[in-house]
This record gives C-alpha cells, sequence and structure tokens, in this order.
C-alpha cells in the first residue's frame, strides 16, 4: 500500500467509482502502518479484504479476481507473476517487469501460457500525442530516423537512498536488483526512447546491436545515480541517455528525436514541438493525461477484447533490460566522483541534503548532444567505455559481483 502502490489505490478507486472494476482484496507486509490510508480508500465500505502477504491472498481470493495489480519492488516481480499466472489471472506488473534478462525470458515465456497478456506499467507509450508522432515518424513524413536522445537530471536527497533494503543496490542478498538511476527514476523514459527507434509498427521496440556506457556515483551508494549510455540499433538508429541523479537545481526530462528532415522535442506533461530543417516550428496539442489512470482504462479495454494488445508487453521490455544490462557490462566498472567534486547543498524547506558536482551539467550536455563522452573530458575514469553486445549478457553477474562491495555505515 505504501509507495507507487498508494496511486494505484487512487487509480483503482476511481475506476470503481465509475463503475469499471471493484477492488476485492490487497495485500501489504505491514497493513496496520496504513490504517489512514485505508480509512481514506473506505476499505471497510467497499468490502476490501487485506492482508499481509500475496500467497494467503491468492489462496483465498484469486477464484474472485480476474486482475493482480502488482507495484512491488521489481526483484519480486518474477514470483509474483507466476502465481497470477498459475491462477489464471491477469497481470498489470509495474515497470520495469525485471532487470535480469533471464528472468525476463522465462516471465515471456510463462505470459505465453497466459489467457491474456501482461501489461507493463510504462505510463507514458499510451500518450496520443506520442502515438501519432510514432505514426508519422514510420510514414516517413520527417524522413529517415538517425537519433533518439534522453536528457534527464532529477534532484534526489540523500535520505532517498535509505528509504528501502534495495535502494542503490545492485544485489539484496543473492538476488539480482541492479537498482540504478536508467533502471529505476528514468525507466519510463528510457522505455519512451526506445519506442521511438522501434520501426516495425507504432506498437514495436528495436533490437539492440551494442551498448556502450559510462557508469558514475556522488552518492553513497553501490550502483550508478549517474550513466551516459549509448545503444545501436540493428535498424541503424543511436538512442543516447544522458541521466543523473546528482543534482540539486530543478529537474527535468526531455526525449529528442534527430530525423533527417525535421526535429521532435518531447516532455512529458509539458508539450511537444517538430523544429523542421526548413526553419518552420510546429507545436503540438497538448491535453491533460492522467497515465496511471488512463493505463489502467487501456488495460480493462484490452481485457474485455476492446483493445487488439496491451500497450506494453513483457516481450515489448526486451530492449529496456537488455539496454540496462549492456550499460553495467560495457562500463566495467562504476566510477566515485571524487569527493572535491561533491557539494551537499542543504533545502531548510525540506530539512534535506541533496548532491551536487561541479561540471556535471555541462558534461551531461555535451554527451546528450554530441556524443563527447565523460571520461573524453577527463572525468573521473581513465578510458573510454567497451562496446558491448547481447552476445555478452551472459557475464552480467560475473561482471556485477566485483563491484557489489560493502558500503560505508
Amino acid at each position: 500500500m505504501g509507495g507507487y502502490a498508494g496511486s494505484h489505490h487512487d487509480a483503482v478507486l476511481g475506476l470503481e467509482e465509475r463503475k469499471l472494476a471493484r477492488l476485492v482484496c490487497t495485500c501489504d507486509p505491514q497493513p496496520d502502518t496504513f490504517l489512514a490510508q485505508q480509512s481514506a480508500w473506505r476499505f471497510r465500505e467497499r468490502g476490501v479484504y487485506v492482508f499481509s502477504d500475496y500467497s494467503s491472498m491468492l489462496s483465498a481470493c484469486a477464484k474472485h479476481l480476474d486482475l493482480l495489480v502488482v507495484p512491488t519492488p521489481v526483484h519480486l516481480h518474477a514470483e509474483i507473476h507466476r502465481a497470477a499466472i498459475d491462477a489464471g489471472l491477469a497481470v498489470y506488473l509495474e515497470k520495469p517487469p525485471t532487470l535480469d534478462y533471464a528472468e525476463l525470458e522465462e516471465m515471456i515465456d510463462r505470459d505465453r501460457r497466459a489467457a491474456k497478456a501482461s501489461l507493463v506499467g510504462f505510463n507514458f507509450i499510451i500518450e496520443p500525442p506520442r502515438q501519432v508522432l510514432k505514426r508519422r515518424i514510420l510514414d516517413g513524413e520527417f524522413g529517415l530516423l538517425r537519433e533518439v536522445r534522453l536528457h534527464a537530471m532529477w534532484s534526489r536527497p540523500t535520505s532517498y537512498f535509505r528509504r528501502c533494503p534495495y535502494a542503490g543496490r545492485l544485489f539484496v542478498g543473492d538476488r539480482l536488483v541492479l537498482d540504478s538511476c536508467l533502471s529505476n527514476e528514468f525507466a519510463h523514459f528510457a522505455h519512451n526512447a526506445l519506442f521511438w527507434a522501434g520501426s516495425a509498427s507504432v506498437a514495436s521496440w528495436p533490437q539492440l546491436s551494442s551498448v556502450k556506457a559510462e557508469l558514475y556515483r556522488a552518492h553513497v551508494i553501490e550502483s550508478a545515480d549517474t550513466i551516459c549510455a549509448e545503444a545501436r540499433t540493428e535498424n541503424g538508429v543511436t538512442v543516447r541517455l544522458a541521466l543523473s541523479l546528482a543534482h540539486a537545481g530543478p529537474c527535468s526530462h526531455a526525449e529528442t528525436v534527430v530525423c533527417e528532415n525535421a526535429t521532435i522535442e518531447y516532455i512529458v506533461g509539458q508539450g511537444a514541438q517538430i523544429r523542421w530543417a526548413s526553419g518552420k516550428l510546429e507545436r503540438i496539442a497538448w491535453e491533460l493525461f492522467d497515465p496511471l489512470l488512463q493505463n489502467h482504462l487501456a488495460y480493462l479495454r484490452y481485457l474485455t477484447d476492446e483493445a487488439p494488445r496491451p500497450a506494453t508487453t513483457l516481450t515489448d521490455c526486451r530492449a529496456f533490460v537488455i539496454l540496462n544490462a549492456l550499460a553495467f557490462v560495457s562500463s566495467g566498472t562504476i566510477a566515485a566522483i571524487p569527493a572535491e567534486q561533491v557539494s551537499l547543498v542543504f533545502n531548510s524547506k525540506e530539512q534535506k541534503d541533496y548532491v551536487s558536482v561541479a561540471g556535471l551539467d555541462g558534461v551531461m550536455d555535451e554527451f546528450a548532444k554530441h556524443g563527447r563522452w565523460p571520461s573524453a573530458n577527463g572525468w573521473f575514469r581513465a578510458s573510454p567505455p567497451a562496446r558491448a553486445t547481447p552476445a555478452e549478457l551472459p557475464r552480467l553477474q560475473e561482471r556485477l559481483r566485483p563491484l557489489a562491495t560493502p558500503l560505508p555505515a
């Protein structure tokens, strides 16, 4: 019930008020922690059963269910997905489905045996302007697609990485977690970037031929809070990502789609525009859009045979999961940004510390726009990254284990 699960409860309550769905049951390891929320969601009046674990919930209630929503920590997704499919349920699985490429293939295989394909909750794929622009790209209106860029800088306090046992971790025990700015906070936007590069249909993502990446950290974490990654697709598109949580200023994220005759600038929740090579500027009309509610509605349309497919299937997530994995294989290390380059910015209103890195904005901008690697600017590693291919995926855990070192208290 905590975290993003609360947003799902809000969305389902909205659906229930419109008589489109009914919440039968829910679970949380510590349900008594959320008594106020249960009251606000009117669980008693709605007749919602509350459990402390999903196994007990499914044993008691599966025969009364059509759909299971899974907004749990990522490393628990596969086992809950398995239990739901075995119980004959459709599954709305929060993003990302998993960060283990081998586990993803097992989930895809399991999903093929289900009556209905699972939805993975990458929320922005169904935005109407995005769908229209993707069709225009495929129709060749803007000329050849050359490059997709994502430049995203978000501020997160140092306490953010202490919010739960898996935050900023590569492993929890023997379980692969691979939590990073790419796999977690910017996962939606990275999946969006890959969506632009899919050429088979509007609902398509590319196959990756190779990935190069440099991984850095400024926070005291095991994984990376700053990533520069460049993927090459088999259809000849370059996808470049400049991402960081080592930032104390305003949050920003922007997707840029570079075509032969025009450049599309797309910012989720704000707007989009097309800069034509001729000098013409075309602005895209933007309407209020509740992504989570609309994703629930879209999946319900699929479950009732009003739509041909979910917005993002497990198979559609291959490119994202492979990109994330190969970023770690390519980088080979997570370079710690030297303490003299890092400063703490105290937010007196929030009473929280934020990390700021000297020169980071310029380095990330150079990479996003021009592909100039941070290491080429002498930025905290001796050599540029190696190019990693999907054939190297079996080396993922081998490359990660030496990086999984104990952190200072």
